[in-house]
């Protein structure tokens, strides 16, 4: 029987991230090409009705507080919240000594933050005209930048975290709360009309393809300095 070297597990885990931050990046690219051709258009209204309320297409569909509750979780996307977290994550790894964890954190954010914004020009896509009053945007609509920016905050933090806590239950709990924190900030923000749903898809998959190749690069980087010890 063929055993697999345990040695052997940390490069495996660098491949994994490749491939999988190549299928999403590759799944960004088939969105925005049909984004561009205005293939998605009517899927896009279609979805965006289902939250809303009959007869108002302004009003999101639920009772008052459920507008309130989304609004809460959209915040968790926001530049000000996510670049509390960052902050915050910088300062605590370094207090613990990881250096070169928190200059990661800081390179993948600002990174990302600059590669939305280029998007967001490059596309200049328009915003639905369904959000509610009270709600301010003033950027392009494609890709949805919470929805990016979270899903890069969220699991660079998550897989950070989960080379600090022990045992493959808590790993796992820690990564399904960063995951599902990214899906309900794009959720709200198509629940609360300012994105369409392929925006939001859009940006879950370059997020996504950010944050884990990023991480791959991160981890080969240190499996390198590792080997020259």
């Amino acid at each position: 029987m063929v055993m697999l070297n345990l040695r052997n597990w940390p490069a495996l885990g660098v491949l994994a991230m490749i491939a999988t931050a190549t299928s999403a990046l590759l799944f960004f690219i088939k969105i925005a090409g049909e984004v561009v051709e205005g293939d998605t258009g009517k899927i896009d209204l279609m979805i965006l009705m289902w939250f809303r309320a009959a007869g108002d297409p302004t009003n999101p569909l639920g009772p008052i507080w459920l507008e309130d509750y989304a609004r809460d979780i959209t915040a968790l996307g926001s530049p000000a919240v996510l670049g509390l977290v960052v902050l915050i994550t910088t300062v605590f790894l370094l207090l613990i000594g990881q250096r070169f964890f928190a200059l990661f954190m800081l390179v993948s954010t600002c990174g990302g933050t600059f590669a939305v914004s280029i998007l967001k020009d490059v596309f200049n896509r328009s915003r639905p005209n369904l959000m509610p009053d009270g709600l301010y945007v003033h950027t392009a609509s494609f890709p949805s930048g919470h929805a990016m920016l979270s899903a890069v905050v969220y699991l660079t933090l998550g897989a950070l975290i989960t080379r600090l806590v022990p045992g493959v239950a808590l790993k796992l709990y820690v990564m399904a709360i960063a995951i599902i924190l990214t899906g309900l900030v794009g959720l709200s923000r198509i629940y609360l009309g300012v994105h369409w749903p392929s925006d939001v898809l859009a940006g879950w998959a370059i997020g996504a393809a950010w944050a884990l190749g990023g991480g791959a690069v991160a981890q080969s980087i240190r499996l390198e300095n590792v080997g020259k010890q």
